[in-house]
């Protein structure tokens, strides 16, 4: 084993990628060996507060490689309470580069595992198996947090020698599940399997996905689309996988919403590099959807800050219900009043479970889509034009209608166009949420709340208005709360009917 030390960053290029400032380190080589043998290299090195959002090591590949694995361990020092400790994220790109846009990247996995490795037939997940091609490779670190103290590493090479192994043809899920025709259909659009930093296969997904009621799923890994091959044996003639990724920026995090299979988006870019709405367009050019993630989200880099116009959804229910989401929500509701006010199209919200491991739940939130069928394409146009609703579980079952004077009629996503001082009755069929209050919220805000529902959790609330007095009409479901004014914990939310004509 050979050492190198880069020090405090000695021997250094600063360069820009298209996007954030990122370092590049001095290199490391390896000569060519006898098959069957073993080299390793181990680099040291310190990072200083203020580094930037990614720092590249190249390493010097020689023909004839059969793997490459790295194994890598920093310090955690401790630090005043409300300073940031370390943290730091791994990846690898290949001899193709490290230019933005990914044609490089060979996988990713965060700061969720140690060590990884990738051959031709094999990879760890996270990772992509291919060919350990001849050329220059660069090891991405990625420092999340430095504490005061700085951040020292040590990275450590290993290259096998040998005949490549036959690299396996990727098999991906089907597009198409037996569905029902034209129905509700059930799905949960954010997961995490050990692909990034969940702690579940894609296997036992599929499982707590068919326990929790759910027709559909979505593959969204943090970085990477190493999960797409692994999901086949998953889907079946009841279970619609769907394929994606969350891009997971300094600045928030997206969504990818069954995009073709093999599709990668990067991620190496902030607010302030304007590169957001190239990725969001090879998005939608992979025919999938842009939903900004848990967008008030607390946590460092978690808070969306890229705007919502490239949005086609808007994910305002993530996980267990906290403030947040009522945040998130309150958010939404100001672009619908902005929707109304200029008439221009408006994007809809979605819930999902963001579950990783136990004991997050599979499908607690879950979206339910009024689509023609169990396709992807007829899923993502239900979740696109706004027909659906979100549930805390698949016991609980909405039906919700706006209806006119003379046999108009309009649903969830829909317009009940009728004049400005007609009379509207707004009318919610509840199963499935005992002891739960009706609120009618509409552009001024909250126009009619219902005494709780019974026990059995079944009911029906009416409530009459006209476009003039409300825009439009969304309805929630609040558990009982104890903190007297304040609203309870969402168990259902609809997106919003409008009422009259278009404007604007």
């Amino acid at each position: 084993m050979c050492e190198d030390n880069h020090g405090g960053l000695g021997r250094r290029a600063l360069f820009v990628t298209g996007a954030a400032a990122a370092l590049t380190l001095g290199s490391v080589s390896f000569a060519s060996a006898a098959e069957g043998s073993r080299e390793s290299r181990t680099v040291r090195g310190t990072l200083p507060p203020g580094s930037p959002d990614f720092v590249y090591v190249p390493v010097e590949v020689p023909a004839g490689v059969r793997e490459i694995k790295v194994a890598y361990t920093y310090d955690r020092p401790s630090v005043p309470a409300g300073t940031t400790g370390n943290a730091l994220d791994i990846g690898v790109f290949d001899e193709r580069g490290t230019e933005l846009g990914g044609r490089g990247f060979r996988g990713w996995s965060g700061g969720a595992r140690t060590e990884f490795f990738l051959r031709a037939d094999d990879a760890t997940p996270g990772y992509l198996p291919g060919p350990v091609r001849e050329g220059t490779w660069h090891i991405a670190l990625g420092p999340y947090t430095v504490a005061p103290q700085g951040l020292a590493y040590e990275i450590t090479i290993t290259l096998t020698y040998g005949e490549p192994g036959e690299a396996a043809r990727p098999v991906y899920p089907p597009e198409r599940a037996k569905g029902r025709g034209r129905a509700w259909y059930r799905g949960d659009c954010h997961l995490h399997s050990w692909h990034s930093d969940g702690r579940r296969t894609p296997a036992e997904i599929g499982a707590l996905a068919r326990a929790a009621g759910l027709d559909f799923i979505n593959s969204s890994e943090h970085n990477t689309h190493s999960a797409h091959a692994h999901w086949a044996d998953v889907a079946g003639d009841d279970l619609l996988v769907m394929l994606g990724e969350e891009i997971t920026t300094r600045n928030g995090h997206v969504v990818a919403l069954g995009t073709d299979p093999g599709t990668f988006v990067d991620w190496r870019y902030r607010a302030r590099d304007n590169r957001f709405g190239r990725f969001a367009r090879q998005i939608r050019r992979a025919g999938g959807l842009v939903v900004p993630a848990h967008p008030h989200a607390t946590c460092v880099g978690c808070n969306w800050k890229f705007g919502f116009n490239e949005a086609d959804a808007v994910e305002v229910w993530n996980g267990p219900y906290t403030p947040d989401d009522e945040v998130a929500l309150a958010d939404w509701d100001s672009m619908l009043v902005a929707s109304a006010r200029d008439g221009r199209d408006w994007p809809p919200a979605m819930g999902s479970s963001d579950a990783h491991r136990d004991p997050d739940a599979v499908g607690s939130p879950q979206t339910v889509v009024l689509a023609d069928d169990l396709t992807r394409e007829a899923i993502q146009e239900g979740i696109r034009a706004g027909r659906s609703y979100i549930a805390e579980s698949a016991r609980v079952e909405l039906s919700f209608r706006a209806l006119g004077g003379r046999g108009e009629h309009a649903g969830i996503g829909g317009r009940l166009r009728v004049d400005r001082d007609t009379p509207v009755t707004v009318r919610l069929e509840v199963t499935g949420a005992p002891r739960c209050t009706v609120r009618f919220v509409t552009d001024q805000g909250v126009l009619h709340t219902s005494a709780p529902l019974p026990v059995s959790g079944s009911g029906v609330v009416e409530w009459r208005t006209t476009p003039s007095y409300a825009a439009y009409v969304r309805a929630e479901l609040r558990h009982e709360t104890a903190a007297g004014p304040l609203p309870g914990a969402l168990a259902a939310l609809t997106n919003p009917i409008f009422l009259g004509h278009r404007t604007g």
